[in-house]
């Protein structure tokens, strides 16, 4: 049998993925690598595939290799050239998840499809600007965790990182 015969197979026995985490920044769910790797891993090694996914030459590369002939399929991404581990990491796993579900053709669960539609059709909404009551109202607790989120999980400029860490500071005293 083919690779893709056996990826074909081992497809059908996937099913829909359910989104596994929660993203406390953006008040969402997504699917987490680990969720991603949970429900493919079996039913790949089933059907004599095997999954590797390594860094090669700065790309993120997902492998699909046949046992029986060695045969492989891939998918790769490059990184961004990133220098903080931290966030470097972060990226890696993103684009693991995301360059494995692009490789099996997979979809998780989509629980917000029908506000993102709603949203493409009406289009863009305008964002609401708070009062300066309004933003006083908000615990300083609550925005030292998302700017400390922001630091952590986006690739910013230097001058964005200053903004943010000035904020900080200022919160903190």
């Amino acid at each position: 049998m083919s690779i893709y015969k056996k990826l074909f197979e081992a497809k059908k026995g996937v099913g829909t993925i359910l989104k596994d985490s929660k993203n406390p920044f953006f008040k969402s769910n997504y699917l987490s690598l680990n969720g991603l790797i949970e429900a493919v891993e079996n039913v790949l090694n089933e059907n004599d595939l095997v999954l590797l996914q390594p860094i090669i030459n700065g790309c993120v590369r997902t492998e699909i290799y046949d046992i029986e002939d060695n045969s492989c399929v891939f998918s790769e991404m490059q990184l961004p050239n990133i220098t903080d581990p931290q966030k470097l990491g972060s990226a890696i796993t993103y684009y693991r998840r995301y360059t494995l579900q692009s490789l099996l053709g997979l979809q998780a669960e989509d629980d917000d499809g029908n506000t993102a539609s709603k949203q493409v059709n009406k289009g863009i909404p305008t964002p609401k600007r708070l009062t300066p009551e309004q933003l006083k109202s908000i615990p300083t607790s609550e925005v030292l965790s998302s700017l400390e989120i922001v630091l952590k999980t986006y690739s910013l400029s230097d001058k964005e990182k200053e903004i943010i860490m000035k904020r900080i500071k200022e919160l903190k005293k």
